[in-house]
C-alpha cells in the first residue's frame, strides 16, 4: 500500500504534465501566448498531485528512487500520450531507447 500512493499520484501528475508540455501541439495555430498561460494552468493542477506524490513517496524511496519512478512512469504516459493523443507513431528505435531506460531503472532500484 505504501507504494500505491505515490506510484498512482506521479502517474495522475504526469498525465496533466503531457497536456502542459505537448498538448498545445495539436493547436498550433492558437498565439504562443495562449499556450503558455493554458500550459502554466495544466501545470498548477500537475504540481497539485507531483508536490505529494514526492512527499509521500519520500518515505518509502530515497530521492534518486523517486526520481527514476518519475521517469520510468513519464515513459509510459509519453508514449500513450503521443500515440492516443497525437496519433504519432511509436517507433522501434523510441521502443529500444525506452528499454535502454528501464534496464537504468532496474540499477537504481537493485539492493546491491
Amino acid at each position: 500500500m505504501k507504494y500505491i500512493a505515490p506510484i498512482a499520484l506521479l502517474t495522475i501528475a504526469n498525465v496533466f504534465m503531457m497536456f502542459a508540455w505537448y498538448g498545445h501541439l495539436k493547436f498550433k495555430s492558437a498565439s504562443l501566448w495562449l499556450v503558455i498561460v493554458v500550459s502554466w494552468l495544466i501545470a498548477f493542477v500537475e504540481y497539485c498531485f507531483q508536490v505529494p506524490a514526492n512527499r509521500i513517496g519520500s518515505q518509502t524511496f530515497s530521492t534518486a528512487e523517486l526520481k527514476t519512478l518519475q521517469e520510468a512512469i513519464t515513459l509510459v504516459v509519453f508514449c500513450a500520450f503521443s500515440v492516443l493523443y497525437l496519433k504519432e507513431e511509436l517507433k522501434w528505435n523510441y521502443i529500444v531507447g525506452f528499454a535502454f531506460m528501464v534496464i537504468a531503472v532496474f540499477f537504481v532500484f537493485k539492493k546491491w
